[in-house]
């Protein structure tokens, strides 16, 4: 391996580090509590340092969004893959994107449970976070079209039905420990199946 690969392999890992350390303190501490300075103490490096990969907090947290939502959008196309009925695919996206929240919580709550600055809908529109929601709008569109649907509005069931999955995600994440929750599957199906099965003809 040449210097000049080395060091931009080093170079790479350091960028993973400060978002790495950047997730876990903005999931745990929230976006408007940590500053830069604070990113940098954690990974022992200067402020400096941080400002020569990332010009300030909110390109820090887009590309960290960008990045959860390329992990999401995944994860859903691989469990629409499979085909078959368009409504239990659909019910496998959803379960999809739960899972996806319970396994990475640091990605979610800093992605979805974060309140922080910028341009949001412009931010959505050409970001990863468009393709992930296309997902969701893709399998209702997919209902809809072969009858299985009594609402025929794709947005509004797309974004009711990502309400619901947010909902039990977030409250997974939050409140995962103090509350008496039923069996965590039993849960996100029962939660789901009745969702979508009010939307059933």
């Amino acid at each position: 391996m040449s210097v000049a690969d080395r060091r931009q392999r080093e170079k790479l890992a350091l960028r993973q580090e400060i978002l790495a350390a950047a997730r876990q303190l903005f999931a745990k501490e929230g976006y408007e509590s940590v500053s830069m300075r604070r990113i940098a103490q954690k990974i022992e490096y200067s402020p400096t340092t941080i400002y020569l990969y990332f010009r300030d907090k909110q390109e820090l947290i887009h590309e960290l969004c960008e990045e959860t939502f390329s992990l999401l959008t995944k994860k859903i196309e691989k469990a629409l893959s499979a085909g078959g009925d368009p409504v239990e695919m659909l019910k496998r996206g959803l379960r999809a994107y739960v899972e996806f929240g319970i396994q990475h919580p640091n990605h979610y709550q800093t992605t979805f449970l974060t309140r922080h600055d910028g341009d949001h809908e412009k931010v959505l529109e050409e970001s990863a976070g468009a393709r992930a929601f296309q997902c969701l709008i893709e399998g209702v569109t997919r209902c809809v079209e072969a009858g299985r649907f009594r609402e025929v509005d794709v947005m509004g069931v797309g974004q009711a039905l990502w309400s619901m999955v947010h909902g039990v995600t977030a409250l997974q994440i939050t409140h995962c420990n103090g509350f008496p929750w039923i069996d965590r599957d039993r849960l996100i199906d029962l939660t789901i199946d009745t969702a979508v099965r009010g939307l059933l003809r």
